[in-house]
């Protein structure tokens, strides 16, 4: 079983930056595939970044490539997503997810975790 607990999200100025943090329990966390996900307001939730077990292999959706990074300190059970240059359409819910698989899955269906949310308003 692994919890997990997003934070970081607020208010930022078009072109600002957003550090969100995963924190997660249990003592597996090395072993999971972490996911970031975004739902905006009347849309579905979307795959936004992934990243593997080890921190060696990431994956953006194309709307954010060169303006996130996402990372990962399997010593502090916790994963990073660097939001740089954010823009209007940036604004939702954020939410993390993991699932124990060597692979990073994009689709949500195939994540057993989730956290709660937290919530990203870029203003224009």
């Amino acid at each position: 079983q692994v919890q997990l607990v997003e934070s970081g999200g607020g208010l930022v100025q078009a072109g600002g930056s957003l550090r969100l943090s995963c924190a997660a329990s249990g003592r597996t966390f090395s072993s999971y595939a972490m996911g970031w996900f975004r739902q905006a307001p009347g849309k579905e939730r979307e795959f936004v970044a992934g990243i593997d077990w080890s921190g060696d292999s990431t994956y953006y959706t194309d709307s954010v490539k060169g303006r996130f990074t996402v990372s990962r300190v399997n010593a502090k059970n916790t994963v990073y997503l660097q939001m740089n240059s954010l823009k209007a359409e940036d604004t939702a819910v954020y939410f993390c997810a993991a699932r124990a698989t060597i692979t990073v899955p994009t689709h949500e269906r195939l994540y057993n975790y989730w956290g709660q949310g937290t919530q990203v308003t870029v203003s224009s």
